[in-house]
């Protein structure tokens, strides 16, 4: 069965996206840097808004950025999403470029997959975080983002 038709939270991978995937699976957050402006890039795209329009090239960022803003969704929803609201979505600045945000979930630590274990009224808009990746599929795993103590 397709992962992403049993979770639809799981994007298609395809030829644009798929080395932000590939780093994924290694730990590591990749984006996409414009080769003539230096620009960062997200989401993937086959050619740069910014210079000569040439292929982008892929970069590791820090995976360390703000919390800009979050939702918490409640039903009534898509089944799928139903049956685990209220959750937590959040969005995040990155360091490297605040202008670059990703999309993600909001955990207690690393390896953990509970996007309700955080109380919605403890997320605070400005609060630093770090990536971490969800070790649940093989093909996909997704960033999610907890609270960075260090920085």
């Amino acid at each position: 069965m397709n992962p992403v038709s049993e979770n639809p939270l799981l994007p298609p991978i395809d030829e644009e996206n798929a080395p932000f995937w590939e780093a994924a699976r290694r730990g590591e957050l990749s984006v996409q840097r414009c080769r003539d402006s230096g620009r960062l890039i997200f989401p993937p795209r086959s050619h740069s808004p910014w210079g000569g329009h040439r292929e982008p090239e892929w970069v590791t960022v820090s995976g360390r950025g703000s919390l800009w803003s979050f939702v918490v969704p409640h039903p009534p929803l898509l089944p799928y999403f139903a049956e685990r609201a209220p959750y937590n979505v959040i969005v995040v600045a990155l360091d490297e470029d605040p202008s670059v945000r990703l999309v993600g979930n909001l955990v207690t630590g690393e390896g953990e997959t509970d996007i309700t274990a955080i109380d919605p009224a403890a997320i605070v808009i400005g609060t630093r975080v770090r990536v971490v990746f969800d070790p649940g599929d093989e093909e996909i795993r997704l960033p999610r983002w907890v609270v960075d103590e260090v920085s």
